[in-house]
């Protein structure tokens, strides 16, 4: 099989772009990256030897065409992602999360592909206090972001209803892990604690999100790559809900930092309060998570210690 992957270069791309190459070895892998900020070749550098690198927009139908026409199949990382990002600049993410995915769609449908992945995100549904969220319940997004990640969802559904495109779509939960680019909370944590600043943590820090290892998400997007149903959502959760001001206690407790690092600041603008989502439909089909919650994020924390070279630039 040669596998597409847009937005290959970024945190979730580029660990399954390793995914697919250890566990997959007759595979070709092409990947399709605008190059960012967020997508960096860095990324890439050790095994780009092993795939087809090729940087464009998924919203240039031209550069889709050159990379997609050889390919069997399309796993869709390519999106804007950074909420705080979105509150301050809507357009960009509803032109790459929803015009970008209707570029790769039209490509595809046109080509009879064999299998389009779309992957989404659990904000979809907005917040609940109680509960988790099952595949079939309505879409209440909360942020540009997560509109912008609905209206794809939506219009990939579509294409399967309408077209008969074999498409599946992914939620998951706030992945962590290696590569992940240093705004979001833990990597953006790590390296403030490091070097002794201050953590801004948003208003009281209740707020609860499930953090899914980045490894064990990769293995089940893999899955539905090859066993998903078409037309069919699967949630994939960590099952390891926690709030932001525990997550920030614990990446302190690790690198033998003082709480008094944390600062509160004022909350985000139409901040979530929690995030929970149901992966009984995922385990259905065959995937468990592999490393517990404490040894992920451990593992994790090491990384960004033993790789300075990585993320010192960015700062």
């Amino acid at each position: 099989m040669r596998v597409m992957i847009t937005g290959g270069a970024g945190f979730i791309g580029c660990n399954f772009v390793r995914h697919v190459l250890e566990n997959h070895p007759g595979y070709q892998v092409v990947v399709l990256d605008k190059l960012t900020y967020a997508g960096r070749m860095e990324n890439l550098q050790d095994v780009m030897g092993r795939i087809e690198f090729v940087q464009g927009d998924i919203c240039d139908r031209q550069a889709v065409d050159s990379v997609i026409r050889s390919c069997d199949a399309v796993v869709n990382f390519a999106a804007e992602t950074h909420v705080d990002r979105s509150i301050s600049d809507a357009g960009s993410f509803v032109r790459t999360n929803v015009l970008g995915t209707h570029t790769l769609l039209e490509a595809a449908r046109d080509l009879g592909l064999e299998k389009f992945v779309q992957i989404g995100t659990d904000e979809v549904y907005g917040s609940t206090d109680v509960g988790s969220f099952s595949e079939a319940d309505p879409l209440n997004p909360s942020s540009p972001y997560s509109a912008s990640k609905a209206g794809a969802d939506l219009l990939a559904r579509a294409y399967f209803i309408t077209y008969g495109l074999p498409v599946c779509i992914t939620r998951s939960s706030n992945n962590f892990g290696p590569y992940q680019y240093p705004e979001k909370l833990i990597p953006f944590f790590v390296l403030r604690a490091l070097q002794g600043e201050r953590l801004p943590v948003y208003g009281s820090g209740k707020n609860v999100r499930d953090w899914l290892y980045v490894r064990d998400n990769c293995a089940a997007i893999d899955l539905v790559l090859h066993k998903g149903r078409p037309g069919e959502i699967y949630n994939i959760g960590g099952g390891n809900e926690l709030s932001n001001l525990e997550i920030t206690s614990r990446i302190l407790s690790h690198l033998k930092k003082p709480a008094s690092l944390i600062e509160h600041v004022a909350d985000r603008l139409g901040h979530d309060f929690r995030y929970s989502i149901d992966s009984a439909k995922m385990r259905n089909l065959g995937w468990r998570s592999q490393l517990n919650f404490e040894e992920a994020l451990n593992e994790t924390i090491d990384w960004y210690l033993k790789n300075d070279g990585w993320w010192r630039s960015l700062l």
